[in-house]
């Protein structure tokens, strides 16, 4: 009898935003090397030659850059167009693109709060409507979030990055139990404290740094090539009966 390969994603389009750099590409690649192709999404992204793209290409895979400002609704949305367009089969929506704005909350002004929500949340709800829909019409499709730990804690001067990511994790709930039954996934990734550069100030700050990683059991600060497994098994067969989960990639940091 012929195994199967749970986390075989050939034939498989996967959309990852925020792909250039970070978690993100880490992800990218991970998609890549399980078989997917790879549509890249990201504000800084070259439209070709990007390190991404040599990537991916380099794994046998193909790979479809786009720009867009996910803080800028008519940029999203015409991002959203032109990519279904080219694209008419997306198996795996990545929803993660984010960004965080750190001030104390009494001085945390209305711009950082706005430009926070409007990528961290109002992009990603909806880019998850405007492609769920199509994995909806088929009945197939997976669709995984980037969570953090402070959907779960509150953090220190992040109130909008906070309050942002807490609702992103209400978000993969409530379209879980809508999708659930009509075949789409949706699922969260929660990253804990990892070596990119929404972390760098942190781990600049020797207190801040020696502070976190005393709590870790783990003993280190993750890596990006942490989430390629995490990634592939959400849009993969082996997560079929995974569903509003978020997974946290913390070296154990929640389990404290």
């Amino acid at each position: 009898m012929q195994s199967i390969n749970l986390f075989d994603l050939r034939g498989k389009t996967a959309l990852v935003t925020g792909c250039n750099k970070g978690i993100g590409k880490a992800m990218a690649t991970g998609l890549a090397e399980a078989g997917a192709d790879i549509i890249g999404v990201s504000g800084s992204i070259e439209l070709s030659g990007s390190d991404i793209e040599k990537e991916v290409v380099g794994k046998g895979r193909k790979f479809k850059a786009y720009q867009a400002d996910f803080s800028d609704r008519k940029s999203l949305y015409a991002f959203i167009e032109k990519a279904k367009e080219e694209n008419p089969v997306i198996d795996i929506l990545v929803n993660n693109a984010g960004t965080i704005m750190r001030k104390p909350a009494a001085e945390h002004p209305d711009e950082y709060w706005d430009k926070v929500m409007a990528i961290n949340l109002d992009a990603q709800f909806i880019l998850a409507r405007e492609i769920g829909k199509e994995m909806v019409a088929r009945k197939s499709g997976k669709i995984i979030f980037t969570c953090s730990l402070l959907t779960f804690q509150g953090g220190i001067n992040v109130p909008g990055y906070a309050a942002s990511k807490g609702a992103v994790g209400s978000l993969v709930k409530a379209l879980a139990n809508e999708w659930a039954g009509l075949g789409v996934n949706v699922n969260g990734i929660a990253p804990g404290y990892i070596a990119t550069d929404n972390t760098d100030a942190l781990r600049k700050d020797e207190e801040r740094s020696k502070s976190i990683l005393s709590r870790i059991p783990a003993g280190r600060w993750g890596e990006t090539d942490d989430f390629k497994g995490p990634t592939v098994f959400l849009a993969s067969a082996a997560a079929d009966y995974v569903h509003g989960t978020i997974l946290t990639v913390d070296g154990g940091w929640m389990g404290r």
